[in-house]
């Protein structure tokens, strides 16, 4: 008898299982293609009256766009990226978002089958191309309309070529693309490889950056550091705190650093890309103090597991900087690849040198600080294709390099093309995020088994750095001896027909 009530608990159990997959697969993968059509109208516009999308092509988003001039809850759209939350008041937290590679099978097969992309668009492409010329005629054409194909840039997922055609006039950006589908947090992601897709709101904010005739751009980034009150607040509690409580040193530690603030750098505070950026630099931290329960990767070393109790002028500030041994340039320069991962991670007092050595310019590096950016750098694709944020990173800063190159290169002026449409915030919105400002201090701890104590330690701050001219420079640009992008230039075909903007090179 009681094996027989074991049974029908399991047995009711099992239904109830198969009961919530049939139902909230589905259901998870149609509210994330809801959120997406609701974001495509948000992405680019002011505050008037909304119009849905999704309202044609093949399946429930597949042609939709947004009609730039339309959109609602300007400041809080797609505010939720990379497990990162921005709320309306600007301050940062940990979102309960899993990335697209830690959904079970089935919720990814259910998101799939949800989203349909429609044509040849959703063929898998070794090399995509866009003539950004094209796609912006394209849109101008349509009075503003943005479809989904040029919203993620016909499923592009890394910006790999630039080139320019001199005949045509083309300036010509190209990668490999597969079609895409709605990830967890919002964020397209291309059906088999799962690797967010490029976004045309990042592309036109790069281009933006690195504007026809404008000066010289900053640096782009970001940063999450203490106040100079918290700063000095930490120190006094360090100095006078004598019990023996974890929880409260802890406690004492976070109350006395307070909130952080977030600043942004080069491109304004309130647009996607700023997000992804903060988003990123908030998530390397956690890793790195152990925070995400376990590193997304195996054997990725942390900071906290490999640092040294009390070491002198330990630097616990990490940034994000460009590998700027990525790019290759044709003889001509009408031509360009970027190679390799395309990002590091150092140490506030570590440089990188040109042949990938890292040293360290001031003080002593922390033996955990360095095994951590090591470890990083060296795991960064891995890293990527787990938790999309740092592919985006990724991509935002193969966009900025592109961009930097066009503008060197005067591609604008020897097209003749003014980015009249993608230039211009009032007709092309891209400022419609809410900016982050302020996010709680993270504190890690460790057991120091020789001391049989726990270390606490909270990284001071850091960021993103990207300067990508400097990947332009004669010192760091490679120069493409065997002519292969020349030649694969050579054999890009530019016989579209009207209103084409891209097309696949096999």
């Amino acid at each position: 008898m009681q094996h027989q009530w074991h049974f029908s608990v399991l047995r009711l159990l099992f239904l109830c299982v198969v009961m919530f997959s049939l139902t909230c697969g589905p259901l998870f993968a149609q509210r994330n293609n809801n959120n997406n059509n609701n974001n495509n109208n948000n992405r680019n516009q002011s505050n008037t009256n909304r119009n849905q999308t999704g309202s044609g092509g093949s399946g429930s988003g597949g042609s939709g766009g947004g009609n730039i001039g339309d959109t609602e809850d300007v400041g809080t759209a797609n505010s939720n990226r990379g497990g990162v939350l921005v709320n309306t008041s600007g301050v940062l937290s940990r979102s309960s978002v899993f990335d697209v590679g830690q959904l079970p099978q089935r919720q990814r097969d259910a998101a799939r089958g949800s989203y349909s992309v429609p044509g040849d668009i959703s063929a898998k492409s070794p090399m995509r191309c866009i003539s950004l010329n094209r796609l912006e005629k394209a849109i101008i054409d349509a009075e503003g309309w943005v479809t989904d194909e040029q919203a993620f840039l016909a499923g592009i997922q890394r910006i790999t070529h630039v080139f320019y055609f001199p005949e045509s006039k083309d300036i010509v950006v190209a990668g490999p693309a597969e079609g895409w589908f709605p990830g967890p947090d919002g964020i397209m992601v291309g059906r088999q490889s799962l690797q967010p897709v490029c976004e045309l709101q990042d592309l036109v904010l790069a281009l933006r950056t690195y504007s026809p005739g404008k000066e010289v751009t900053e640096a782009v980034g970001c940063s999450i550091d203490p106040t100079k009150e918290g700063s000095a607040r930490l120190a006094r509690f360090q100095r006078l705190f004598s019990g023996s409580d974890r929880q409260a040193f802890v406690r004492g530690i976070r109350e006395s650093i307070g909130m952080q603030t977030i600043q942004v750098h080069g491109i304004p505070a309130t647009t996607n890309a700023a997000h992804m950026m903060v988003a990123a630099d908030y998530r390397m931290k956690r890793i790195g103090l152990g925070l995400d329960n376990k590193p997304p990767v195996r054997g990725l070393v942390t900071f906290i597991d490999h640092t040294v109790p009390n070491a002198p002028d330990a630097a616990f500030r990490w940034f994000f900087v460009p590998d700027y041994e990525s790019v290759i340039l044709t003889e001509d320069r009408l031509g360009m690849e970027l190679v390799g991962t395309g990002v590091k991670l150092v140490a506030e007092n570590e440089i990188v040198s040109s042949t990938g050595e890292r040293m360290v310019v001031s003080g002593e590096l922390d033996p955990g600080s360095a095994a951590f950016t090591r470890s990083f750098t060296q795991l960064y694709p891995q890293i990527a294709e787990r938790v999309p944020v740092f592919a985006q990173l990724r991509n935002w800063i193969d966009m900025l390099v592109c961009a930097a190159h066009i503008q060197r290169e005067d591609f604008y002026g020897k097209s003749g093309w003014s980015m009249e449409f993608f230039a211009c915030e009032e007709k092309y919105q891209l400022e419609v995020f809410t900016a982050p400002q302020e996010v709680e201090p993270l504190v890690g701890q460790v057991q120091v088994r020789e001391q049989r104590s726990m270390l606490t330690l909270a990284p001071v701050g850091g960021g993103i750095v990207i300067d990508a001219e400097q990947a332009l420079d004669a010192d760091n640009a490679k120069s493409d001896k065997d002519k292969s992008i020349a030649t694969r230039q050579s054999k890009i075909a530019l016989n579209l027909p009207e209103g084409a903007w891209w097309w696949d090179v096999r």
